[in-house]
């Protein structure tokens, strides 16, 4: 048996390399586009940070605390329990909702008169999602605050694609100190 070279062998290796040399260094237009493309030249998280004040149980209602950095609060003292998840009617107190943030919720609360149409929108997020609460917030300046741990949104009017973006940033993640 006689071997004969084929001329694959060098066509193939040649293929090779120039794969590796592509995958190393980036195919040419492909990674370039996607590192100047909108969605990540211009990404930034959804609403405004805000320092984080520790997450400290504290037994109830009566227990004094140092005061929240935001209206509503992002972070902070709070009961060692949560508010039910869905609509609320009433204010759900501070120290409660935090809690809720703690565990990966996020709060939609509204501060209006006579707005029933904008707080049947707002619900739909609480049908929408399971670790959201709609509420009423009446010490709040602006119309609507989203809020999640250490972050805020405020809004005048709703803007339910702002809104998805948020809770879909935020919900979910658990801030739960592991010692």
């Amino acid at each position: 048996m006689v071997f004969i070279p084929s001329m694959r062998l060098p066509l193939r290796s040649t293929a090779i390399g120039f794969l590796i040399i592509a995958m190393v260094i980036g195919i040419p237009g492909r990674s370039s586009v996607r590192a100047q493309s909108p969605e990540t030249k211009s990404f930034a998280p959804p609403g405004k940070e805000v320092p984080s004040l520790g997450n400290n149980h504290i037994g109830g209602p009566s227990d004094p605390h140092m005061p929240y950095n935001s209206i509503p609060p992002t972070s902070g003292p709070h009961f060692p329990y949560i508010a039910k998840w869905g609509v609320s009617k009433t204010p759900i107190a501070d120290e409660l909702q935090v809690h809720n943030l703690e565990d990966g919720g996020v709060m939609i609360q509204y501060n209006c008169q006579n707005c029933d149409v904008l707080v049947a929108q707002l619900e739909k997020f609480a049908v929408k999602y399971n670790r959201v609460i709609v509420a009423p917030y009446p010490k709040m300046k602006t119309p609507i605050a989203l809020t999640a741990w250490g972050r805020i949104d405020t809004m005048d009017q709703a803007d339910e694609d702002r809104i998805d973006r948020f809770i879909k940033a935020y919900m979910g993640i658990d801030h739960h100190v592991r010692e």
